[in-house]
This record gives C-alpha cells, structure tokens and sequence, in this order.
C-alpha cells in the first residue's frame, strides 16, 4: 500500500517503512509524528483520491534525525559602486521513515509526539511572564541610543544660497540621483564643474556613484555652467 501526503507544502508518495526527508517537524528523534494531509492511498491499481484530503485517512512517521539541508548562495550585484547583496538560506529538515498508513479513523499502534501547538501555549505562557522585563530593558536600551541616532551625518558639501539647477538635464543623472546629491549639498552646474578630484574621491567613498560617472557628470557640468 503507498499513500500520497502533503507535508511542508510538498507532495511525497510514500510506504512502509520508506526514509525521507522533509521540512522540519517539532519533534524529537525517536518521536511518532502523524501526517494527517493525505491526498490519495492505493494498492496496485486501486487509488483513492481525496478532495482534497481523504477523510479518515492519517500517515504515521517515526522521527530519525534533525538535521539541515545544503546552503543556497543567492547573490546580487547592480551596476554602481560596491553595490551588492549576498544572502545564504538553509533548510532545516526532518529525516523521517515511514511506519503506518491507516485508513478510516483508524488509531496508530505507537502514540505520537506532542503536537507543536501544544508546545507553543507553554512558550507564550513562559514568554508572558518575561515580556515586562524585556521590554523595561529594551526602553532602556532605546533611551541611550536615541541620542546617537538623532544626530545625523553632515551633508559632504554645503550648498549655495539661491535657486538650485535642474541636475537631471546631465545626462547620467536621474531624479533618484539628482535628490541624493542635493541631500550631499549638491545642487547646481557650477558646483559639480568645480569638484576637484579630491571631492569626487570623496564622493565615490560615501555615495552610490563611481569615480568616472562624476567625472563625466562634472564636464557635462563645466558646459551647462557657461550658459
């Protein structure tokens, strides 16, 4: 006999004593954990379906082992200076092998592990009675660091009194990039044309731009400020 269960929002088809592995379960090795998702069960060529689980119907597990599965490397890179993202996610997973399947309400020969719910009333109830504190410590820790956060970074340059140039006319500048450099005090064609390459060093340190865009962009700049 196989049956067809949905456990970790995958579909395994399954039988006695099989071994696999699946998404973690709350439980200890050696524990009997039941899978109640069947889908369908059969022998040979006779299958039921379930609509979408068969009534009645319950797959029983004995746990083997605890353990994760390979790390998967998901990385990112855009076309600006150090601008790069490198996420690492591994699954945890459940060994399991297969004891019973039983149909029509029938009960598992051994009893099975404490349902995960059950085990999370205790934590919430343990969590409750420390949540005063924590949260006295975490005011607290709020208290010192709300100084330090409220003073923010000087901007890189100080900008001129007066109205400021349009900056997205430069090609290479776009209303994103025009308002991070106006938040960096810089907001006219003359101040990018008289940027030293000491200022754009500076600028390719502390901003998303390279060194050879503000380049181009101080050039482009040089030529607007003439008009």
């Amino acid at each position: 006999m196989f049956a067809v269960i949905k456990t970790g929002g995958k579909q395994y088809r399954v039988a006695a004593n099989d071994l696999l592995k699946i998404e973690k379960v709350e439980a200890n090795v050696g524990d009997i954990v039941e899978i109640g998702n069947v889908l369908a069960h059969g022998e040979g060529e006779n299958v039921t379906f379930g609509a979408p689980f068969v009534d009645g119907a319950m797959v029983t597990a004995e746990v083997v082992e605890q353990g994760k599965n390979r790390t998967v490397i998901a990385f990112k890179k855009r076309r600006r200076q150090n601008s790069r993202r490198k996420i690492g996610h591994r699954q945890l997973l459940t060994t399991v092998r297969i004891s019973e399947i039983l149909l029509g309400g029938a009960k598992p020969a051994k009893k099975a592990a404490a349902k995960p719910e059950a085990k999370a009333e205790v934590a919430a109830e343990a969590k409750a009675e420390t949540a005063p504190k924590e949260a006295k410590a975490k005011k607290e820790a709020k208290a010192e660091v709300a100084p330090k956060e409220e003073a923010k970074a000087a901007p890189l340059f100080k900008a001129p009194k007066g109205e400021p140039d349009d900056l997205t006319v430069i090609k290479g500048i776009g209303p994103v990039a025009a308002k991070d450099l106006a938040e960096q005090g810089i907001v006219t064609f003359a101040q990018l044309a008289k940027l030293t390459d000491k200022d754009v060093a500076k600028i390719d340190e502390h901003m998303p731009f390279s060194a050879d865009q503000i380049k181009d962009w101080r050039e482009q700049a040089k030529e607007l400020a003439k008009k």
